[in-house]
C-alpha cells in the first residue's frame, strides 16, 4: 500500500540539469524521512540527499554539495532533486526512500530504509 514512484530521468551531457520527482503514498509524509539514495552497476547503493522526519533537517552527500538540490511540496506529497552541473560520474539508477523511525545518525545507510521506489534511470555523456 505504500508507494514511491520516482520520474524526471533521461539522457543528458556533462554540465546539464535534471530535476527527479518522487510522489508518495500511502504515508504520512510530512513525519517521514525522505531521501535520495543512487545505485550505479557494481557498485553498492549510496545516499544522495534527504530529509530528516519532520523535514527539519536537509543532508547532502560531499558528492553532490554545491550542485544538487532536495526540496519538497507536502501540499502534493512530492519530493524533488534539483540536479546541476551534472557530471558523468553521477550517471546511476536513482532511488526514492523513506522511513518512519529513522535518526539523523543513520540516515545514510540504505538498510534502514523501509520504503522504496523502483528508481529512476540518470545517464550522463561526455
Amino acid at each position: 500500500q505504500v508507494q514511491l514512484v520516482e520520474s524526471g530521468g533521461g539522457l543528458v551531457q556533462a554540465g546539464a540539469s535534471l530535476r527527479l520527482s518522487c510522489i508518495a503514498s500511502g504515508i504520512n509524509f510530512r513525519t517521514y524521512a525522505m531521501a535520495w539514495f543512487r545505485q550505479a552497476p557494481g557498485k553498492e547503493r549510496e545516499y544522495v540527499a534527504g530529509f530528516s522526519r519532520t523535514g527539519g533537517y536537509t543532508y547532502y552527500a560531499d558528492s553532490v554539495k554545491g550542485r544538487f538540490t532536495v526540496s519538497r511540496d507536502n501540499a502534493k506529497n512530492t519530493l524533488f532533486l534539483q540536479m546541476n552541473s551534472l557530471r558523468p560520474e553521477d550517471t546511476a539508477v536513482y532511488y526514492c526512500a523513506a522511513d518512519q523511525r529513522i535518526n539523523t545518525s543513520s540516515l545514510r545507510l540504505p538498510a534502514q530504509y523501509d520504503y522504496w521506489g523502483k528508481g529512476t534511470k540518470v545517464t550522463v555523456s561526455s
